[in-house]
């Protein structure tokens, strides 16, 4: 019974401490130090990674078109460029997607702001 006590007890403890050291998956420990061009053109998409938690690291969490990720140091230039490339892709395929116009037709944004859409 004692035997089966302390077990139990000795359990518990295992399990309370793995719960108290959270999750790492999901953390950047490390930043890339720079990418090719080719390799700049497979990410698709980014979060933040803020430090909280487990997350010792502010950084930029890139997603590649396979799924693969890496780290970007926030203060590089080459980090805010490929962030700023990712928005420009993602916003130029959303107005593909959305826009009333034929494809191939260029719309002035400032005439475009001028006149609201009919109905």
């Amino acid at each position: 019974m004692r035997c089966n006590l302390l077990f139990f007890l000795l359990l518990l403890a295992c399990l309370c401490l793995t719960l108290a050291q959270g999750s790492y998956e999901d953390c950047c420990l490390k930043y890339v130090k720079g990418l090719s061009k080719g390799v700049s053109r497979m990410a698709v998409k980014y979060r933040w990674q803020e430090t909280d938690g487990g997350c010792n690291i502010a950084a930029v969490v890139f997603t590649m078109r396979r799924g693969r990720v890496f780290c970007g140091d926030p203060a590089q230039q080459w980090v805010r460029d490929l962030m700023k490339n990712i928005d420009k892709k993602h916003t130029r395929k959303v107005i593909t997607e959305e826009s009333p116009f034929p494809e191939g037709l260029k719309v002035n944004e400032k005439v475009f702001h001028m006149f609201p859409p009919l109905g």
